[in-house]
């Protein structure tokens, strides 16, 4: 007879297999769990009344409000992807750093931290830095893999350093997994971990991950000068303030931008999809802008009343349907109306201007944007449902116990338990998508690790643990054979570059990824300071 715990294991098995072979991430997830939980059943092992409760879970997945934040954030990167931001930010960053040595390198990887922060599209990122900076770099005689494997790696920062889609799932992920863990430790009246608490605890380790790539480039250029040479200024000179004056225009509006989604979260003001929302209709006033910015004074004016509008909810009470109401809040709400119809008509002047504003594929930027953001969102909402079932069965067949019984059970305790879960991620990114590794492997050892003790004592903290799974998670882009940025920069690179070219230059940044994670073991405030500053009950 074949025990719950051997069905659990052949099942994860199954999965993955199915998931190397092309099969569909979605149905192969529900289709194998729902197989097995038959064969389960026919065998003893598993009873099928456990999946009458699967609908009132997918119910749970609707009415989350966490993850309305999903294609709000997708609408916004994609949005600033179409308003042509990446193309003048890597043009004003090479005149900026192109003539030091490894300054087109340098610009690169800024640029990428800027667009990860504002954007999160690592497709996107890739493709865009691909197509405008590949081809320079390797004109100006920059070694092949360096470029190549600069322009991968700051591609994907996006995942890292937030607002991320991937913190988004995962926050979700390890909100349910921290509290099933507090509950098997007898913890009735459990913390809480939010999507806030995991964007602030990435934020010094996504700085600090730009600051290694830096770093490895600027000891690059000092042992190798050769393959990273300064650039000699061409044309025609530009006077010093025309230049400041151009910085300018590509540097305000994403780092405005930056500040409105990511100060709102951190800054407790919004949730992330109260700021995603503002970040999708601050990237459409951008691309309207974009569009025609000799009739922009609308949209500025709709920006200038945004910007009011943050500032006056972080001071005052601006419901009116209360029972007191001072005069000076009379007159903040008074201002509020006002302002919100200067947004307004600044928003449906952008969104006009999108609407008719026809894209490089033929449709207007607004229909291709919304097609876009609409696809991506199934297939992630797709996922997450098919993750539930899989979950649902796999805990059907104690499949937690065996994964709890495996880790505690393993010598060395807790740092072998955490070494052992990383590898195993790591080594599930050169086959598998960050989404398949989030809902296949977080829901099962999350809650098992979040119950481990750490070295002073105190049990593991869910913010250090997230980090540091996303982290992990981000090589998944860059490892062959199925890394994405890699597919992403091999369709857009020049023939003279060579598919082992970007694999020699990705080597250094994922070696660099894995001494991240070596170091948010030893300096875990790394992660777990911001948070505890910005949330003193965290």
């Amino acid at each position: 007879m074949i025990s719950g715990e051997i069905l659990c294991l052949l099942m994860f098995f199954v999965a993955v297999l199915c998931l190397l072979a092309g099969f569909p991430v979605a149905f192969t997830l529900a289709g194998v769990a729902l197989i097995f939980a038959g064969i389960g059943h026919l065998l003893g092992e598993f009873s099928l009344s456990s999946l009458t409760a699967f609908p009132l879970n997918v119910f749970g997945v609707m009415e989350n409000e966490t993850l309305v934040a999903v294609p709000l954030f997708i609408f916004m990167g994609v949005m600033l992807e179409r308003s042509k931001v990446a193309e003048e930010l890597l043009d004003n960053m090479g005149r900026l750093f192109g003539q030091l040595p490894g300054g087109l390198a340098f610009s690169v990887c800024i640029v990428g931290a800027l667009l990860a922060a504002s954007t999160g599209i690592v497709g996107a990122t890739v493709v865009t830095m691909g197509l405008l900076s590949l081809p320079t770099m390797i004109k100006r005689g920059y070694d092949k893999p360096l470029a190549c494997g600069s322009i991968a790696a700051s591609g994907t920062l996006g995942q890292i350093i937030p607002p991320s889609i991937v913190l988004v799932l995962l926050g979700d992920q390890l909100s349910v997994a921290y509290q099933n863990a507090q509950f098997q430790m007898g913890i009735f009246a459990p913390d809480t971990v939010s999507v806030n608490d995991l964007f602030a605890g990435a934020l010094l380790p996504g700085l600090m991950l730009v600051g290694l790539y830096i770093l490895y480039q600027i000891g690059y250029v000092l042992l190798r000068p050769e393959g990273a040479p300064a650039i000699p200024e061409e044309g025609e000179p530009l006077t010093r303030g025309e230049f400041w004056a151009r910085m300018a225009h590509s540097l305000v509006a994403p780092i405005a931008l930056i500040i409105a989604v990511l100060g709102s979260i951190l800054g407790g003001l919004a949730s992330p999809t109260e700021a995603a929302g503002v970040g999708a209709i601050g990237a459409t006033m951008l691309a309207g802008y974009r569009i025609d910015e000799r009739r922009g004074l609308p949209i500025l004016i709709g920006a200038l009343c945004m910007v009011g509008l943050l500032i006056l909810t972080s001071y005052f009470d601006l419901r009116a349907q209360r029972t007191v109401i001072t005069t000076t809040e009379w007159i903040a709400i008074s201002a509020a109306v006002v302002l919100t119809a200067g947004l307004t008509f600044g928003v449906l002047t952008a969104f006009w201007r999108t609407f008719r504003q026809v894209s490089d594929d033929g449709d207007t930027v607004l229909a291709s944007v919304a097609q876009s953001t609409m696809v991506v969102t199934a297939m992630v909402f797709v996922i997450i449902i098919g993750a539930r079932m899989f979950t649902t069965v796999f805990i059907g067949f104690e499949g937690d116990d065996v994964i709890k019984d495996f880790l505690h059970q393993l010598p060395g305790g807790t740092l072998t338990a955490v070494l052992v879960v990383m590898l195993v991620m790591f080594v599930m990114g050169f086959f598998l998508d960050f989404l398949e590794i989030v809902f296949i492997v977080v829901p099962i050892v999350a809650p098992v690790l979040l119950q481990l003790e750490m070295p002073d004592g105190s049990t593991m903290n869910p913010v250090w643990l997230g980090i540091m799974m996303a982290v992990n998670l981000q090589t998944s882009f860059l490892t062959p054979p199925f890394g994405f940025a890699l597919f992403y920069l091999r369709g857009v690179a020049p023939a003279s570059v060579s598919t082992m070219d970007i694999y020699k230059g990705i080597l250094p940044f994922v070696l660099i990824q894995v001494f991240a994670l070596v170091l948010l073991w030893y300096l875990p405030g790394v992660a777990t300071w911001l948070p505890t500053v910005l949330y003193p009950g965290f």
